[in-house]
């Protein structure tokens, strides 16, 4: 299935702008984009850099050599999207989304803190040309103190206090395997969206919501933070060792449950081949729209660039003669 399968899923109907890179923000517009939003992705000309990052297949343990159409994390985070190139720090690709921003419902970013505002692409100059736009801006801090300040997955699962709570208390921290602060910040991303949503149908209004990530990691601090805000009792982790079972990677790849119920998808793409893809972190009820039933559908991630006709031309009126000409000046 790909993202140009019209269906009649939950989000279907809404239209999402992501101008994200790496985890947070594309994770919120993969979700939007497989319950049914037609989500664009922009990308810079070389790619989204998570296209660079790891494992790809064709190898040993998925050690095959790097290329921008086959990395699992890309592949993952970007299922049922449109891919458009565009160079937004130019003076003309930053018109151009502009003018996508006027199209949209929902725009979603991660972009460094104050870069869109400086470059004329604040939620305030937004919204002067699309009142109802929805900007979901998904960053390590949030306006405050630290609101300039970039980060990394490290730093936002240390900043909200994860790592305090991790390993043996006369041993360093440690880290949780993968991106799950930004995991987590994309998750709220998503919720935040849906909410939004509901609000705009409500109000008829758009706003900007803000997702900090330092509040996402502290927001799953368990009963610990409670404890020392309340008792002042200073409680980190002291497990050791492992209660109860423990599946491996291939166990709960191959796991009794996970395929009665059908979790993971095979997703077939034109240049990474076929490969099993998680499936929906929630399920609407049986005979909902959608692959299963499920109110969600699988799809492959884009080719880079894919769409930059069908986005450009389609929606904006670009005539082909333009693309070539903003292709040589390397906007697009």
């Amino acid at each position: 299935m790909t993202p140009d399968t019209a269906e009649d899923l939950p989000l279907s109907g809404f239209t999402v702008l992501e101008v994200g890179e790496g985890v947070s923000a594309p994770y919120c517009g993969k979700l939007l984009a497989d319950y049914g939003a037609d989500v664009i992705k922009v990308e810079r000309l070389e790619g989204d850099p998570a296209r660079r990052h790891g494992p790809f297949p064709d190898g040993p343990a998925g050690a095959g050599l790097p290329h921008p159409e086959k990395s699992a994390l890309f592949l993952y985070l970007n299922t049922n999207k449109k891919s458009i190139t565009l160079d937004f720090s130019t003076a003309s690709g930053a018109r151009l989304l502009h003018r996508l921003a006027e199209e949209v419902d929902v725009l979603v970013e991660n972009q460094p803190p104050g870069r869109l505002e400086e470059l004329g692409l604040s939620c305030r100059e937004l919204a002067s040309v699309n009142p109802r736009l929805l900007m979901i801006s998904v960053k390590p801090f949030g306006e405050g103190p630290y609101g300039r300040w970039k980060a990394t997955n490290l730093t936002s699962f240390a900043s909200g206090g994860q790592m305090y709570l991790t390993g043996d208390p006369d041993r360093e921290p440690l880290l949780n395997a993968g991106y799950q602060a930004e995991y987590q910040a994309g998750l709220n991303a998503f919720g935040a969206t849906l909410v939004a949503l509901l609000g705009l149908a409500v109000m008829e209004v758009g706003q900007h919501v803000e997702v900090s990530a330092m509040e996402c990691q502290a927001c799953v601090l368990e009963n610990h933070l409670p404890d020392y805000a309340y008792r002042r009792l200073d409680a980190p982790s002291r497990r050791r060792g492992n209660l109860g079972s423990v599946l491996t990677l291939e166990e709960v790849l191959h796991s009794p449950q996970m395929r009665a119920r059908r979790y993971f998808q095979e997703v077939d793409h034109p240049v990474a081949g076929r490969w099993a893809y998680p499936g929906p972190p929630f399920r609407l009820t049986d005979g909902s729209p959608g692959d299963d039933g499920w109110g969600w559908r699988a799809g492959r991630a884009p080719l880079l660039g894919e769409h930059n006709e069908e986005v450009f031309g389609g929606r904006l009126g670009l005539e082909r003669s333009d693309l070539v000409r903003l292709r040589a000046a390397s906007v697009v």
